[in-house]
């Protein structure tokens, strides 16, 4: 499959099947907490950037297999998806074939833009987020492309949560010392009190990020810091806790260290090596590293995995 990853064990989606549409790291942003390293394509202008009715023929087959477990389609991958101009064609026409979910994973940036808001209007649910409300923190954390400004992202944000009829989960990364100020998280909670939101999913820093200084806050912060916001709110369980044996595959581990017992790799290395799209090498690698088993190590803008 070239577009289509997973089913993956996700925290706050159970099994979703991804499906990506953009180039890896093409995003309007390049967050210090990315998952999958820096951007290195960072533009606002939506283009279709891969066939769109090859994506829905690979959709088509693999839920030809009626015995796979799926609980959303989800819109999301190795950048922005919402920057393929095609994605409002690609959600009308999977809901004539599926009744799973759909839903759509978004940094939230382009809100502001009276056609992509128009796309997003036949998901099922629409995941955006939103990290920061002052320009100062916008930079720390989300170093977005020229031309986006907290206030911009805001009123996108604030246009969308008025004209959805899906459900909306708005999704909230936490960094250490940088958005977990007194006053920040006031106007956060503020803002999430005037939107129309059905879930307030407050994350923080569990998976190794783009860049070594992104920290994540402790249970007792987080616990805090869901108290400043209305009962829409809740902490984001750990991912370990969520994955079952039936997921979880051995011999994926087995492989990614041999490989690794040879030479340092990136994801990226590693997703060509034995063939499983980066996200899921994400979860892996996760697991991984928290066990010691493997440890990384920044060369240049690249993250470097190898053997503990």
């Amino acid at each position: 499959m070239k577009y289509i990853f997973g089913p993956v064990p996700s925290r706050r989606l159970g099994m979703s099947l991804g499906v990506d549409i953009v180039p890896f790291k093409t995003c309007s942003l390049d967050c210090i907490y990315c998952q999958l390293g820096v951007t290195t394509v960072k533009t606002l202008e939506r283009q279709s950037f891969v066939p769109k009715d090859e994506v829905l023929d690979e959709l088509r087959k693999f839920l030809s297999d009626e015995n796979r477990k799926i609980d959303f389609i989800t819109f999301s991958g190795s950048g922005e998806p919402t920057l393929n101009s095609d994605i409002g064609y690609m959600i009308r026409q999977v809901k004539t074939f599926t009744n799973i979910p759909v839903s759509v994973l978004t940094n939230g940036s382009l809100l502001y833009r009276d056609d992509l808001r128009k796309d997003l209007m036949e998901a099922d649910m629409v995941a955006p987020s939103m990290d920061a409300v002052t320009d100062d923190t916008l930079m720390k954390i989300n170093r977005p492309c020229v031309g986006l400004s907290a206030k911009l992202l805001i009123e996108g944000l604030e246009k969308f949560s008025q004209e959805y009829k899906g459900k909306i989960w708005l999704e909230i990364m936490l960094i250490k010392g940088i958005n977990d100020h007194p006053e920040e998280l006031k106007q956060m909670a503020a803002l999430t009190r005037r939107l129309n939101l059905d879930k307030i999913h407050l994350n923080t820093v569990v998976r190794p990020p783009a860049e070594n200084f992104a920290k994540a806050l402790t249970a007792e912060e987080m616990q805090k810091i869901a108290d400043m916001f209305d009962d829409r709110a809740e902490i984001i369980v750990d991912f370990d806790k969520m994955v079952s044996n039936k997921t979880y595959k051995g011999d994926v581990e087995v492989e990614i260290m041999s490989l690794l017992n040879r030479r340092p790799c990136t994801v990226g290395d590693i997703s060509n090596s034995i063939g499983l799209h980066r996200n899921e090498v994400i979860k892996y690698i996760e697991k991984l590293v928290n066990q010691g088993s493997i440890k990384r190590s920044k060369q240049g803008e690249k993250w470097y995995y190898e053997k503990g």
